[in-house]
């Protein structure tokens, strides 16, 4: 049997407030290319992944810039939330393809990853899965009693075995998690990312260990670092 089709989707709609910049931080340049460039340039790389959708605003005035249409991109108009612009591009695709869901402000991401992620599609135990990185630091509850004019208290420490820090890519049949995130909205419950959806929906969705450097840029501190790792990702290439 030939593999499916396997389309990415990059929800890219979001403001990104948190980088309090005067765009949204997909359009802030690192080395010399807009992050959701660096994104887009790693998912069209990948030899298994056939094509890319990039939901943006309908007020984006930023992408058009960019001269992505001379590679094989389609773009759609994105919604309020992640999960509607994901929902949005799933809707082009065929009931067969695989959604590859990938953050746009993720732009340094791996593709031995990638291709690693890729191997739940043969593993008929799962439905799907997620890279990820084990927690390493010690983790900490604070107290949800207290009002927003007290100080951050410590309830407890959080036991770390088994905690994982979800990260993107996260793959799973385009069928089934357009199905899971409908379900997910219409019941309103909080649907943080595409594998959420998919675990309140009764599935099994594999962890696959992956690189800490594919760091999700959401504030200043994290320009730097991801410019790190992309010099260094073109120093391996």
């Amino acid at each position: 049997m030939s593999k499916p089709r396997v389309v990415a989707i990059v929800p890219a709609a979001g403001v990104g407030s948190r980088m309090q910049a005067d765009r949204p931080k997909q359009y802030l340049k690192i080395n010399g290319k807009t992050i959701l460039e660096h994104t887009i340039d790693s998912l069209i790389s990948h030899p298994l992944i056939d094509s890319v959708i990039v939901a943006i605003s309908k007020d984006d005035v930023f992408f058009e810039t960019l001269g992505l249409h001379r590679k094989p991109v389609s773009v759609i108009e994105g919604g309020k939330e992640r999960a509607d612009s994901v929902l949005n591009g799933i809707l082009q695709l065929n009931d067969t393809d695989w959604a590859l869901v990938h953050d746009a402000a993720r732009p340094c991401v791996d593709e031995r990853d990638i291709t690693n992620l890729m191997q739940v599609i043969d593993d008929t135990s799962v439905t799907g899965g997620i890279l990820a990185t084990p927690v390493r630091d010690t983790m900490k509850r604070l107290n949800a009693t207290l009002s927003s004019d007290d100080k951050n208290i410590i309830a407890h420490t959080e036991e770390r075995v088994g905690l994982w820090h979800a990260l993107t890519p996260q793959l799973f049949p385009a069928d089934l998690l357009r199905k899971a995130l409908n379900e997910g909205l219409a019941k309103g419950e909080n649907i943080t990312d595409e594998a959420s959806a998919m675990e309140l929906a009764g599935y099994k969705v594999a962890m696959i260990n992956g690189s800490p450097a594919n760091i999700k840029v959401t504030h200043p501190a994290d320009l730097p670092l991801a410019s790190f790792y992309l010099q260094q990702k073109c120093t391996v290439r």
